[in-house]
C-alpha cells in the first residue's frame, strides 16, 4: 500500500493521477463518490430490501386481517353456541316449572283421596263401633230385663202360680211335640 501512495504522488507530479491529501477537498468528493456508488449500487438492493420489507407488511396486515376474521367468526359462532344454550335453558326451565306444577296438582290430587279414604275409613270404623256399643247395649238391657223380669217375677209369684205356670208350659211344650 504504502508502494501505491508513492506511485500515485509521482504520478501526481508528472500531472498524471494522483492522490489528493487536502482533507476539505477530498472528504466532500469522497463522500459524494460513496453516496454515487450507494445510490447506484444500492439502489437495486435498497430497493430490493424496502420491496421485501413492504410485502412482509403486507403479508402481516393480511395475516392479521385474516386472524381478525376469524375471530368475528369465531365469535359470532359462539354467540349463536350462547343464544342456543340460553333458548335451551328457558326450555328446561319452562319444562321444569311445568313438571313440577304436575307434580305439586298430583300431590294435592292425592292427598285429597287420601283425605277422602281416611274419612271413608272413619265413617267405617264409626259405624263398625257403633254397632258393636248398639249391640252390646241391647245385650246388657236384654239382661237387666231378663234379672228384673226375673225379680218381679218371684215377687209377684207365690207358689201356686209358679206351679200352675210351669204346668201350662209343660203343656204346650208336650203339645208341640
Amino acid at each position: 500500500m504504502g508502494t501505491l501512495i508513492l506511485l500515485t504522488a509521482e504520478a501526481a507530479k508528472e500531472g498524471g493521477f494522483g492522490l489528493n491529501f487536502n482533507i476539505l477537498e477530498t472528504n466532500i468528493i469522497n463522500l459524494a463518490i460513496v453516496i454515487g456508488v450507494l445510490v447506484y449500487f444500492g439502489r437495486g438492493v435498497l430497493g430490493k430490501t424496502l420491496s421485501e420489507r413492504q410485502s412482509q407488511i403486507e403479508q402481516a396486515i393480511q395475516d392479521a386481517e385474516g386472524r381478525v376474521k376469524e375471530a368475528a367468526a369465531a365469535l359470532a359462532k359462539q354467540q349463536q353456541s350462547l343464544a342456543q344454550a340460553q333458548t335451551q335453558a328457558q326450555q328446561i326451565k319452562a319444562k321444569a316449572e311445568e313438571n313440577a306444577k304436575a307434580a305439586a296438582d298430583e300431590i294435592l290430587k292425592q292427598a285429597d283421596e287420601d283425605v277422602a279414604r281416611m274419612k271413608s275409613s272413619a265413617a267405617q270404623d264409626l259405624a263398625t263401633q257403633q254397632d258393636r256399643v248398639i249391640a252390646e247395649l241391647r245385650q246388657r238391657i236384654a239382661a237387666m230385663a231378663m234379672q228384673q223380669a226375673e225379680a218381679h217375677l218371684k215377687s209377684q209369684m207365690n207358689e201356686d202360680a209358679q206351679r200352675h205356670f210351669i204346668d201350662r208350659s209343660i203343656a204346650m211344650i208336650g203339645g208341640r211335640s
